[in-house]
């Protein structure tokens, strides 16, 4: 039985000074219990000799100093994990969230994890189809990958994490697939849109959902995303599935860290956020990747609101450190209307080139992309020349390309928040649009493939 403290010496917001302990260590899991036998969790930010700061992990009202005690559990926080986890909706401790029983867990894993031996990682290099042209087609999204969201506060980045989550498929298999969604610091709303969403086109079915909402305490935005993480590395390494895990927002993550360190008064670093941001981000994000002997993989789009639409904030400098590209959303795109506003140009995706082509998707593929990339990046240098010189001072051939910068805005990227399009699908439109060109500006493509598929559609 651990051993009890009535030695509470004072609470300051969510932090707690307990003196006179022994053996406690850093980040060992805590319960508090108060007079009227209610129990609330916490855990150790600070050891000095016999000494403990540990933060709450609900809020600090109705604790009395003097009659409340303190147990430390000799283990820091865990998640009971099992199969019966897909379906559900949990909070960010791990507890149901959506009135249904307890999860009976098959085992119990400490939620920080372990990092994965990069040894004994496999090179990722299978094609996930999200059914987004914007993505499939241009920015590829390969199995074991993490390719982060860049956002701007007041985008839809909520619709297309949805999207992602409800359309995501490993093609021509039959292996299992899952969906962990991690929510952090979200209102009320946005939670019901996504559980509602997944839930009315059956998508539920294969998701598990861990849910922080903007009112719940720091402490617990801190280990929403690992919660969801340790549930991820359960059915990808133990049930073999291909697991698609979705932070949102991990700018919120980020703020509740800076609150989190100030109120330790640790030395502030870039922005106020703590100098071991890069650490804490990178721990996470590296539990994503295949496994050699492991059937399954954890594929991860963390998704982030770029403060001040500033690339190079932080929060959005630090995770293109250390993920493999970033789809980028685009405030003008935004206002034009095109639905999902993925900015295709600075978007990038490290990997597509190894999940694309021959038996992956098709051998095209990797031709087109390119040339749609060319020509969209001409076609919106002739639209900029021609708002600066007017249509008169533009080459016949500029104008073209202008006409295809429109078109592929409209087509290509404007598909909306419930159009599933195959690989094929958003091929077919690419070479559409690439036929608005004379063949002889398609220099980037092999006559093979212009003679397969130029002018057919």
């Amino acid at each position: 039985m651990p051993k009890e403290y009535r030695t509470i010496q004072e609470v300051a917001g969510p932090l707690m000074m307990v003196k006179g302990v022994e053996g406690v260590t850093y980040d060992e899991l805590g319960e508090i219990e108060l007079a009227n036998g209610e129990r609330r969790r916490c855990k150790v930010l600070e050891v000095d000799g016999d000494k403990v700061v540990v933060q709450l992990y609900e809020n600090a009202a109705g604790i009395n100093l003097s009659n409340s005690k303190v147990r430390f559990l000799g283990r820091s926080l865990e998640l009971g994990v099992s199969g019966d986890m897909l379906g559900r909706v949990f909070d960010g401790l791990g507890r149901p969230a959506d009135g249904g029983p307890e999860i009976l867990p098959e085992e119990r894993r400490d939620i920080n994890g372990l990092p994965m031996n990069p040894a004994a990682r496999v090179y990722p290099s299978e094609f996930i189809q999200t059914g987004i042209s914007a993505i499939d087609g241009l920015n590829t999204l390969v199995r074991g990958q993490k390719l982060p969201i860049f956002s701007c506060s007041g985008l839809p980045h909520s619709q297309l994490a949805a999207q992602i989550a409800r359309q995501a498929k490993v093609r021509g298999t039959d292996e299992k697939f899952a969906v962990v969604f991690a929510a952090m610091g979200i209102t009320f709303e946005e939670s019901n849109f996504f559980v509602e969403s997944f839930r009315e086109t059956g998508a539920i079915d294969r998701t598990v959902l861990f849910i922080n909402l903007a009112n719940d305490p720091a402490v617990e935005r801190i280990s929403t995303p690992r919660m969801a993480l340790t549930a991820a590395e359960y059915l990808a390494f133990e049930k073999d599935m291909h697991v698609l895990v979705i932070l949102t927002d991990i700018t919120n993550y980020a703020d509740a860290l800076r609150e989190i360190s100030a109120a330790k008064k640790e030395v502030p670093g870039r922005r106020g956020y703590p100098g071991y941001m890069y650490t804490d981000l990178a721990q996470m994000y590296e539990r994503a990747g295949r496994q050699r002997g492991k059937k399954g993989s954890i594929t991860m789009i963390p998704i982030l609101t770029m403060p001040e639409d500033d690339k190079t904030h932080p929060i959005p400098d630090l995770t293109g450190y250390i993920t493999e590209g970033q789809v980028i959303l685009s405030r003008d795109l935004y206002r034009k209307g095109v639905q999902p506003p993925i900015d295709v140009l600075p978007s990038l995706s490290r990997l597509k080139d190894k999940g694309i082509g021959e038996g992956k998707t098709r051998a095209d593929h990797s031709n087109t992309m390119n040339q749609l990339f060319a020509a969209y990046s001409r076609g919106k240098d002739a639209k900029e020349l021609m708002t600066i010189l007017g249509e008169a001072a533009l080459t016949e051939i500029d104008l073209i390309y202008a006409k295809f910068a429109d078109e592929f805005e409209k087509q290509y990227v404007s598909q909306g928040y419930h159009t599933d399009r195959s690989i094929e699908e958003t091929l077919e439109i690419g070479w559409k649009l690439l036929s608005i060109l004379p063949r002889s500006e398609l220099k980037r493509i092999d006559d093979k493939y212009l003679d397969l598929y130029y002018g057919k559609q």
